[in-house]
């Protein structure tokens, strides 16, 4: 298990896991304790920089993986996931809106995250 591919896809189901969380916690946690609407939970340094941990993560670990176990359709799947959450945090809520924002971000993470366990799944399969 030492595998620094099936290290990378599990990091990078957590930080997915990580993105849904604060997409859908952090709402809930603001209306509980509003003290929290000022901190870095909502500023959009926090998107940038979760977005910045995620893309070399993954890039890494699926190119790896699909190098290793040749199902490269787990790979697409990974950069639509890549771009979906790229591009939500380019166009932001003034275009799509608070609502349209946090389910295009919830989608593009789920999907990463989908990538992340077939490409883990295909590796221990192949033992690679």
């Amino acid at each position: 298990m030492n595998n620094p591919t099936l290290k990378m896809d599990k990091a990078a189901i957590g930080l997915s896991v990580l993105c849904v969380a604060h997409c859908l916690l952090t709402p809930i946690a603001i209306v509980m304790l509003p003290a929290l609407g000022a901190t870095f939970l909502e500023d959009e340094r926090f998107h940038y920089a979760l977005l910045f941990l995620v893309l070399p993560t993954s890039l890494v670990s699926l190119g790896l993986g699909c190098r290793k176990h040749g199902h490269f359709e787990i790979l697409a799947i990974g950069f639509t996931g890549l771009f979906l959450l790229s591009l939500t945090l380019i166009l932001g809520d003034d275009l799509l809106g608070e609502t349209g924002e946090k389910i295009s971000t919830v989608a593009g993470a789920l999907i990463i995250a989908v990538a992340h366990i077939r490409n883990f799944r295909a590796c221990q399969k192949r033992k690679c």
